[in-house]
């Protein structure tokens, strides 16, 4: 069977390469010159079923009403002419409750540690390597109500195998070397000892490769202008380079899928939520983390990649800017300071910002949409790393009419 994959980062490259394992003559079509140069390029690097919380949540409305008047918060809300923006937004908003905010997870933590294991798996079977790191991740709180909150929202994870625990700033020192100086001002925090890390662009850029041994087309600098139907079907998919045509076609395009999808009769709610990251090289530093983790009083995720310290932090409701300014990292740069001191050169940084694609509820679209040879795979959020593989497991799976190994229902594109 021809597939086209519609996207090249790290969910359409692990989709093509599930595709490919099974025999599909595959072709992926991506708009920029390589795989990953998005989303996919410096995100936050963690592998984290032990984060897999809902955004949205009880706490959420004021957290983005509050950023309406300051620059500092964690979730920063723009006011905006964008239709599709406020009626995702009341979407959101609808998801705020406490009992959806934990449906919603449990959805998530599912799919998270399903494609935790198929990472594995994939690494073991291609000896794949990609500065990963597999020694768990820490969370950690600095205030003492805000750490309990911690720990009574970690049942739900733990009620799925996650085998999360508490941990006090002794124990933290004692995981985290490069934390000790820290520990007074940290209440304490939670330890996930199956989390990992890992550098989602070196992973995607290799497992294109192994791609392409095993077949895979790439057709690069190549943009999507529309998805023509046909009746119930797709007919072919029209881009600024000619037009493809196929038997299958996989939409994994993130936070791009509702308008390349625009003209189908597809409920699609991803809107982009911008995302700021900085690395900073190591070498000839010795206070770098050893294992990834999250200042949840800040919101700033940190993963150690080989010789560099990625930093990560804010979600920025900003439409489909990408711009930044040197300002909008001095935050998490000054949280780095204060956690790792001696982490890195952090007056030679190196800045990025890219689109997260989020969907209202929080779980990932993934499934088969109303046309009988159309299959989405997009909206996985700031969780696009973590999910990958499982997820691209599941649309190999469904295209090949195999029933996938976990329940896909949350998920399912007819939610909407």
């Amino acid at each position: 069977m021809k597939v086209a994959v519609m996207g090249g980062g790290v969910i359409g490259v692990t989709t093509a390469w599930y595709l490919a394992q099974a025999g599909h003559e595959v072709t992926v079509i991506e708009r920029r010159d390589g795989v990953a140069r998005e989303t996919s390029f410096a995100n936050a690097g963690l592998i984290a079923p032990g984060h897999a919380y809902a955004w949205a949540s009880p706490r959420a409305p004021m957290i983005l009403l509050k950023s309406l008047f300051r620059e500092d918060t964690a979730l920063r809300f723009h006011l905006r002419a964008d239709p599709r923006m406020w009626a995702w937004s009341l979407r959101f908003l609808a998801n705020c409750t406490a009992a959806r905010n934990r449906a919603n997870t449990i959805v998530k933590v599912k799919l998270c540690n399903y494609s935790r294991a198929a990472l594995i798996a994939l690494r073991q079977e291609t000896g794949i390597a990609y500065d990963e790191i597999a020694r768990g991740a820490l969370y950690l709180y600095r205030d003492p109500e805000h750490l309990r909150t911690g720990l009574a929202n970690m049942g739900v994870l733990n009620d799925h195998g996650l085998g999360l625990r508490a941990i006090d700033p002794d124990g933290i020192a004692a995981t985290e070397p490069a934390l000790a100086h820290a520990k007074g001002r940290l209440a304490g925090g939670i330890y996930a000892p199956n989390d990992e890390s890992g550098d989602a662009y070196v992973f995607t850029e290799k497992l294109a490769d192994l791609c392409r041994k095993r077949g895979v087309s790439f057709q690069f600098s190549t943009t999507i202008a529309r998805i023509d139907p046909d009746g119930d079907r797709i007919a072919g998919v029209v881009t600024d380079r000619g037009r493809i045509v196929a038997d299958g076609y996989v939409l994994a395009l993130g936070s791009y899928s509702p308008l390349v999808a625009r003209g189908l009769r597809l409920k699609l709610p991803v809107y982009p939520v911008k995302g700021y990251s900085v690395t900073v090289p190591t070498d000839g530093f010795e206070g770098a983390p050893t294992i990834g983790g999250v200042d949840e009083g800040n919101l700033v995720a940190y993963a150690r990649m080989g010789a560099r310290l990625r930093l990560t932090a804010t979600a920025d409701f900003a439409g489909y800017d990408t711009d930044y300014e040197t300002k909008h990292f001095a935050g998490m740069l000054r949280v780095a300071r204060e956690l790792f001191p001696q982490g890195g050169a952090y007056d030679r940084p190196t800045y990025w910002a890219c689109l997260r694609p989020m969907t209202p509820d929080g779980p990932p679209i993934i499934g088969p949409s109303r046309y009988g040879n159309l299959w989405i795979n997009t909206g996985h959020g700031h969780m696009g790393w973590t999910m990958a593989c499982g997820a691209s497991r599941i649309v190999a799976d469904l295209i090949d009419r195999r029933q996938p190994e976990i329940d896909i229902s949350g998920f399912s594109p007819a939610r909407y």
